[in-house]
Formats: structure tokens, sequence, C-alpha cells
């Protein structure tokens, strides 16, 4: 049933042309679910005394973040000149170790409202504490997909963390919350924090439940150097162990060989493109062009917001058009339209999913209404298409989010979240802090 119609001056829709609808509506049931988007000419009759809400600028898709750590906003600007491994083993690691569930709910519920603030509805997170993480997100009305971090460290036995990770899937199913708002992986940190029998147990486990599993590969040259002598490469030890004939999720992919990029793209696996951190901690720059070109489903991450150091996909949108012309030469390299599509439906892709990250019927409400009354819309709406999209691409951006949805529920009215108390969840997150980076042991 109908539950409520929006109109909007341009929609949106995110399909894979990338289209601009003018005079726009979009449909959405009382379930959360879309039912009709296209111009409202077309639309199919509303029965009397449905609700509508009548919006003047840009209704689009809420943005998909594919790699994320937004628990770790406490740790924000710590060690930020420090290369990766450094700043994991010297200052990341040992504060997280101190680092209790309430700590990790604080900084999830800070970065979900700094997500929904910047139109990201979904984030696909790799961390622990995994049920404050859950909580959080439903406190906030985020959409996520958490795949609990695990390693094989001492005091952190990797089977134990597998096993309980088994569990709660088949206590609670891959998909639970209202709208569905969060789904449940595997997130076996690396190839180089996990011995193969590790990777190989978490790619049978998630197998048998149609999981998808979110694992860093090749982020930098020095930190797979062992696995590369011994096995080639990182994607090559992937599909050794069967984690890419599964649903994956290979974070950063910096690294890759010609043989590494097809290895990707035959098993279906998905890549999210963090230009943004990789660029910050000196790890390198992803061959972007070229998965593209072989048709490797690439999505954008923020990575946390202790590495970047915000939760802003739409810097990580400029940020991966101007990485790739510069690195090809070619201005056209990354459009707008490419970016905007990674950013939603290609996100959503990489991390198998095709009921987010789009406004088409069968999809998630989720929805970002962009506000057009700054100078980067001075020339209004009646611009050609192409125009249109640079301006709400390299010109827009976050900045001009004015409310956002999931499942068709309203989160964000006018730049502020609706369900989180923001100060409070600031001075929240500043305690954490003062937790978690205390100088003694």
């Amino acid at each position: 049933m109908l539950a409520r119609r929006f109109l909007a001056s341009i929609v949106l829709p995110a399909d894979s042309a990338c289209s601009v609808i003018r005079d726009g509506a979009v449909d959405v049931q009382n379930d959360g679910h879309i039912s009709y988007c296209g111009p409202l000419a077309e639309a199919p009759p509303m029965a009397v005394g449905t609700p509508m809400t009548r919006l003047s600028g840009i209704l689009m898709p809420g943005l998909v973040n594919t790699h994320a750590h937004s628990a770790m906003t406490p740790l924000r600007g710590a060690g930020g000149d420090l290369p990766l491994m450094s700043w994991l083993n010297d200052v990341i690691w040992p504060a997280e170790a101190r680092m209790r569930p309430e700590d990790a709910h604080a900084g999830m519920l800070l970065g979900c409202v700094e997500m929904l603030q910047h139109g990201i509805t979904t984030s696909a997170e790799m961390y622990m504490h995994g049920e404050a993480v859950v909580d959080a997100a439903l406190s906030a009305g985020s959409r996520i997909l958490l795949a609990p971090a695990y390693f094989d460290l001492p005091g952190a036995e990797w089977r134990n963390a597998l096993a309980a990770i088994d569990k709660w899937i088949d206590a609670d199913g891959l998909r639970f919350g209202p709208g569905g708002r969060i789904e449940l992986g595997y997130g076996p940190h690396s190839a180089y924090a996990l011995p193969v029998e590790a990777l190989r147990a978490t790619a049978e486990s998630a197998a048998a439940r149609g999981a998808l599993v979110h694992i860093h590969v090749a982020e930098s040259l020095g930190e797979d150097r062992e696995q590369r002598a011994a096995h080639g490469s990182v994607p090559q030890l992937l599909a050794d162990v069967g984690l890419l004939d599964g649903r994956l999720l290979a974070a950063h992919a910096v690294h890759l060989s010609p043989h590494d990029v097809r290895l990707l793209a035959d098993h279906g696996a998905g890549v999210a493109h963090c230009p943004g951190s990789n660029a910050k901690l000196a790890s390198g720059i992803a061959a972007l062009s070229a998965l593209r070109e072989s048709s490797v489903a690439v999505g954008l991450g923020t990575d946390g917001p202790a590495s970047n150091d915000d939760l802003d996909l739409w810097e990580e949108m400029r940020l991966a058009m101007m990485l790739a012309r510069a690195t090809t030469g070619d201005s056209l390299a990354l459009t707008a339209k490419d970016a905007l599509l990674m950013a939603t439906r290609s996100g959503a892709a990489a991390v198998g999913r095709h009921d987010i990250g789009t406004l088409s019927p069968g999809a998630w409400a989720d929805m970002v209404h962009v506000g057009v009354d700054g100078p980067h819309f001075a020339a209004g709406l009646e611009v050609p298409d192409d125009q249109l999209l640079a301006n709400l691409v390299w010109a827009a951006g976050s900045r001009a989010v004015r409310d956002v949805w999931v499942a068709g529920e309203q989160v964000v009215a006018d730049g502020e979240p609706l369900r989180v108390d923001r100060v409070g969840a600031q001075r929240e997150v500043a305690s954490a802090a003062a937790h978690m980076l205390r100088a003694e042991p």
C-alpha cells in the first residue's frame, strides 16, 4: 500500500544510464520499499488522502560506503602523520585494545550521525564489539553491513571469533532489524593478520550461510610481503582457499597485477576503492581504470575516521575522479556520472546488494534530498544533464544534503539527525577518546 509520494524538481534514480528525471515522483510503500520512480506525468493514480512531500531540490539514492570502521571516531587524528603499519602497531591497535563496548557504541553512533548528515545511508563496517555497533546503527536509523573483525593475536583467538559470527547469523539470520537495516557477514582482517587455515575456515562458514566476506586486500606494498612470496599474490591466496568462490568485498585492492584484477573479475568479487585513506597513509593509488575496464564492481569507501579523517563519500568521489585522471592522463577516465554511480549503484553491487543504491521499484526507500539554493547551483536546474551532475558532484557535495530517509523513515531533517542528540553523542565520543588514548597502559 502506498504510504507517501515524493515530488522533486530533479530525481536521480541511479539507473545504469545515470538518468536525470525532471519533475519526478517516487512512491514509497508502507513497508519502506519503492513502488514507482519516474516522471510525475507517468506516475500511477494515487488514492485520495495519500500524503505528498514536495522537495525543491534533487532526490537521489542514499550513498553506499563500501568500507568503513566508523566506530573509530574517538581515534580521529591519532597518529595522523604515520605510515600504515606504524599507525596500526604503535597507535591504533594499542588504543583499540582498551576499547570497551560503550566506547564502540559511542563511536559508532557519532559515525552514523556524520554519515547520515552526508547522505550515506548504508555502510559496510568491519569492526569489533559487534552488538554495540549494531545497537548504535539501529539507534541512529542507519543501514549497515557488519563484518565483525578478527585477527590472530594473543588473547584474540580467531576460531572463537569465527564461531561467534556463525552463531549470531544462525540465530538472527543474515538480515534483521526494522527496514532490514542490519546485515551480518565475516570480517577476517587481512591475509597478513590471519593464517591460511583461518581464511579457509572463513570461506567455508560464509559459503554455508551465503554471507559476505569483507577483508583488507593488498593495501600497501609491505603488509602482505610474506603472502605474496608464498602464494604469488593476496588475490591468488584468496582464490586458493575458496574465498573468491563466494561473496567477497576486497577493501583497498591497491597493489594488484593484471592477473589479480582478472581473478577478482572472473569470480565476481567487489572492490572498495578508498582514495582518501590510501593517499593519506601513502599506501598508493589503486588501478581504478583497470578494475572498471574488467567489469569489477567497484564502490567507494571512506575507510575509518582515524585514517581519512572524515566520513564523507562526496569527497571520495572527487578524489577518485582527480586521481584517475592524473594517473592516466585522461580527463574522461572517471566522470561525475561515473563517480556518482560508484557511490550508489556500483557500491551496492560491490557488496552484493541490489535493493539499495538505486531508486527503483522493489528497492528500499533510502533517499537523500540535496538542496539547490546555494552557489553551486546558481546556474539553475535547467542546465544540460551533464552540467547538472557536474555541479552536484564537483561543487555541491555533502554540504548541500538537507534531508535523508532510510527505508522510508526520515532520519535527517534540514541537516540535523532526528533520532540522535548530536551534541550529546559528541560528548560521549570525547569521553571514549580520553579513555582509549590515555598514556598509561
